[in-house]
């Protein structure tokens, strides 16, 4: 079973701790870096959780340890999907799809029609996850901030 929880200001350490395995786990996966974020102070962790983004936790089962995590971060009128992982050890077990519905759903209960995201082109799990539930590749592209060497394409969902 996968329980999905919103990221509380006291979670930061847990964020910190989880977002930080993310980058090492899967660098070309993101736009920030490992040595980056690394330096970030608690001050920079707890500004993440704010009124202008949420960010989810999954968990499996009893495992205090989340799973995996996944935001939604709203800029100029558009819910993004940002930042999802889902540990190694969790992966096959539900949790993306978790994530993915929650995000959709704080989206979708906040008046947006369309939840975005940016995925790596090279990233095939990923994109078949995200294409599983709904979203379907856009003809944007930009390079991968923290790598400008691969490339990302946008998605979409309707909600």
């Amino acid at each position: 079973m996968c329980l999905v929880r919103e990221v509380e200001p006291d979670d930061w350490a847990i964020l910190r701790d989880i977002r930080l395995a993310a980058l090492q786990d899967a660098p070309q996966a993101f736009g920030s870096t490992h040595q980056r974020e690394a330096r970030f102070t608690e001050a920079l962790w707890r500004n993440r959780i704010n009124d202008r983004a949420v960010t989810f936790f999954a968990h499996l089962d009893e495992d205090p340890a989340p799973a995996g995590i996944a935001g939604v971060w709203v800029d100029d009128g558009a819910a993004e999907l940002v930042s999802m992982w889902v540990r190694p050890d969790a992966r096959g077990r539900g949790v993306g799809a978790a994530l993915v519905m929650a995000a959709a759903g704080w989206a979708k209960a906040r008046d947006h029609d369309t939840l975005f995201l940016w995925v790596t082109e090279l990233n095939a799990p990923a994109r078949r996850l995200y294409e599983r539930y709904g979203f379907t590749p856009s003809a944007d592209r930009q390079p991968l901030p923290s790598d400008p060497t691969l490339s990302e394409i946008r998605m979409r969902r309707p909600l």
